[in-house]
């Protein structure tokens, strides 16, 4: 089989998976060869070889197994993170959070930060990178998150700005804590999520609760009471309201939410009141 029959038989087989077939189809080939998508239209007439490999590739593909979890890897903000089952891939809708997180580092100076639910560290590392003098510790309660983060802290050389540490939320963080950010789980529990997502991604890292804002209502009021200045969270899109209630509840300064591309609100960034701090 050539390259060129390989990406027409692997468009074919991944038609009722993806919504971009030929696009995973030469993805999933240049993987399978360890070479750029460019060189698939360049050597279109070669032979592909192992071609059993490449078709166990695609198969799981077939299966709406994510793309990212075959190849090990996902691409996120500048930067490409190493990635597995156990671990959520990070969103494109996350990296407005970094934006509006670098936002408040800049205009506040902020020098130390906590991140909740560290994932691959995706936020962290790319806060790291764009910020030298940030000290970051990142949390997660599951230990294969800690692990693949603690891999890609090490391939940034970001060691000395990340500490990782296992907590149930902030709970086992000690020291002052200027900001947190976090992109909790924020789904309903009996929301129905694409096959590719529910059956491969962790359930941990996906369900908020019942309604599926009680985690960040944890979050709001744990950020208050360790006497945080700033807190931002990725959310769900049709939480804002029930999330305004609520921090009007608990008393803070403000809280201003924001959209993403697509227009569906998709965050909130608080300033809690120094009274409320002490």
């Amino acid at each position: 089989m050539t390259i060129k029959q390989g990406i027409s038989w692997a468009r074919e087989q991944l038609l009722n998976s993806c919504e971009r077939p030929l696009l995973e189809a030469e993805l999933l080939l240049a993987y399978h060869l360890q070479k750029e998508r460019v060189y698939l239209h360049m050597h279109e007439h070669d032979e592909i070889k192992n071609i059993k490999a490449f078709e166990l590739l695609v198969a799981r593909r077939a299966m709406h197994e994510p793309y990212e979890y075959i190849a090990g890897k996902a691409s996120f903000y500048d930067i490409e993170l190493f990635v597995e089952q156990g671990v959520l891939i990070p969103r494109p809708e996350t990296e407005l959070l970094i934006d509006h997180a670098s936002g408040i580092i800049k205009e506040k100076q902020i020098t130390r930060l906590v991140e909740i639910g560290v994932g691959s560290g995706a936020i962290s590392i790319v806060l790291a990178r764009k910020f030298p003098n940030l000290q970051i510790i990142a949390t997660d309660i599951c230990d294969t998150p800690l692990r693949v983060a603690a891999r890609n802290i090490e391939h940034f050389g970001l060691q000395k700005q990340i500490t990782l540490l296992k907590s149930n939320l902030i709970d086992e963080i000690k020291e002052d804590i200027e900001f947190v950010i976090s992109n909790p789980p924020y789904i309903a529990d009996n929301f129905a999520l694409e096959s590719n997502v529910a059956n491969y991604e962790p359930r941990e890292a996906l369900f908020g609760g019942k309604a599926g804002d009680e985690l960040l209502k944890q979050i709001m009021v744990d950020a208050k009471n360790k006497g945080v200045k700033y807190l931002t969270c990725e959310m769900g899109y049709d939480q804002k309201s029930s999330l305004q209630v609520f921090a009007n509840e608990i008393g803070v300064k403000y809280i201003d939410f924001y959209r993403d591309l697509s227009g569906w609100d998709r965050g909130f960034i608080i300033q809690f009141n120094k009274e409320n701090n002490e």
